[in-house]
C-alpha cells in the first residue's frame, strides 16, 4: 500500500475466477480455451477471406472487418488473466496495469457498439436506397467513419483512469470478475464516487446507449421499407441479409446491458450471476460473431470453401 496523508492506493488488485468453484477451475478453463480458440482463428477467419477475397471488398464486409478486429482485441485483452487464474491461480494485477485492462477493455466494447451501429447504418442504406448505396460509402467514406469510431472511444474514456486514480481506497482488493471492469474498482473506493458514476452514466448513455437507440431507428426504418416492397420473396430475402447483424446486436447488447444493471443496481445478485454475466459479455460475442456470419452469410461461406479447396489440392 502507497500512503499519502490519508491517501491511500492499492498496490494490486485480486481478481476473482468463478466463486463457489475454485477447486475446478482446470476443468472451467476447458469450455474457456474453447471459446478463445473459436474467437481467435474465426476472427482472423474472416479477416483473411475478406482480405483475399476481392469481390467482399465491400462496405458490409468492411465493417465486418472492423467488427473481427474489435472482438481479437477483446479476446486478446481478457485471455492472459482469464486463463491464468484458471491455470496458474494467478490472481493478483498490479494497479496500473488493472486501470489500463479496463481502459482498453471498455475502448473495444464502445468501438464494437459504434461498428454495430456503422453495420446497421450500412444494411439500411443498402435495403432503402440500394442505387445509391456505392456513391453514399465509398472507401474513403468508411475509412473515415472507423477513424471516427475510434477517436470516439479513445477521448470519450480517456478521463476514466484519472478518475479512479484520484480516489481513495479501502483496505478491500477483490473484483469481482478475472478483467478489470470500471464500476468493479469504482465501487472498492472508500472516497466520494459521484463523479465516476455521473462520469460513466453519461458517457454511456451517449455513447453505447445512443448507439442501441440508433441501430433500432434503423432497423424501424428497414422494415418500414421492406413492408413496401412488392413481393413476399423480396421482402424475405431484404430481411435476410439483416438476420447476421440482428444476432450480433442482441449477442452483445443483451449481456452488456444486463452487466451494467447488475453493477448499478443489483447488490443483492448472487456473486456467481454477476461473473457469469461478465463472462457471457466478453467472451461469448468474440466467439458467436464469426459462426454467425459464416453460416449465414453465403458469400463468405463461399469464399471460405474455395480457400479449403486450394489447401487440400
Amino acid at each position: 500500500w502507497e500512503f499519502n496523508g490519508s491517501f491511500y492506493q492499492p498496490s494490486a488488485f485480486l481478481m476473482m475466477g468463478i466463486p463457489g468453484l475454485e477447486a475446478l477451475h482446470h476443468w472451467i478453463s476447458i469450455p474457456f480455451c474453447a471459446l478463445y480458440l473459436i474467437a481467435l482463428l474465426g476472427n482472423c477467419m474472416i479477416l483473411f477471406i475478406i482480405k483475399t477475397t476481392q469481390s467482399l471488398h465491400e462496405p458490409m464486409y468492411y465493417f465486418l472487418s472492423m467488427l473481427a478486429v474489435t472482438d481479437l482485441g477483446l479476446v486478446l485483452c481478457t485471455l492472459p488473466t482469464t486463463l491464468g487464474i484458471f491455470w496458474f491461480n494467478m490472481r493478483r494485477i498490479g494497479f496500473d496495469a488493472c486501470l489500463t485492462q479496463m481502459y482498453f477493455i471498455h475502448i473495444l466494447s464502445f468501438i464494437e457498439s459504434s461498428v454495430l451501429l456503422a453495420m446497421a447504418f450500412d444494411r439500411f442504406i443498402a435495403i432503402s436506397h440500394p442505387l445509391r448505396h456505392p456513391s453514399i460509402l465509398t472507401k474513403t467514406t468508411v475509412m473515415k467513419i472507423g477513424l471516427v469510431i475510434i477517436l470516439r472511444g479513445m477521448v470519450s474514456l480517456l478521463p476514466i483512469p484519472f478518475l479512479l486514480k484520484r480516489l481513495t481506497y479501502c483496505r478491500k482488493t477483490e473484483l469481482s470478475h478475472s478483467f478489470c471492469f470500471h464500476p468493479d474498482i469504482m465501487n472498492l473506493a472508500c472516497a466520494d464516487i459521484k463523479v465516476n458514476v455521473f462520469y460513466g452514466m453519461i458517457i454511456l448513455l451517449s455513447t453505447v446507449g445512443m448507439d442501441f437507440i440508433f441501430i433500432v431507428l434503423s432497423y424501424i426504418l428497414i422494415i418500414k421499407t421492406v413492408i413496401s416492397l412488392a413481393t413476399k420473396e423480396e421482402c424475405l430475402k431484404a430481411l435476410n441479409t439483416c438476420v447476421s447483424h440482428i444476432c450480433a446486436v442482441l449477442v452483445f447488447f443483451v449481456p452488456m446491458i444486463g452487466l451494467s444493471m447488475i453493477h448499478r443496481f443489483g447488490k443483492n445478485v448472487p456473486p456467481l450471476v454477476n461473473t457469469l454475466v461478465g463472462y457471457t459479455y466478453l467472451i461469448i460475442p468474440p466467439a458467436l460473431n464469426p459462426i454467425i456470419y459464416s453460416i449465414k452469410s453465403s458469400h463468405i461461406r463461399e469464399a471460405l470453401l474455395r480457400a479449403l479447396r486450394r489447401k487440400t489440392e
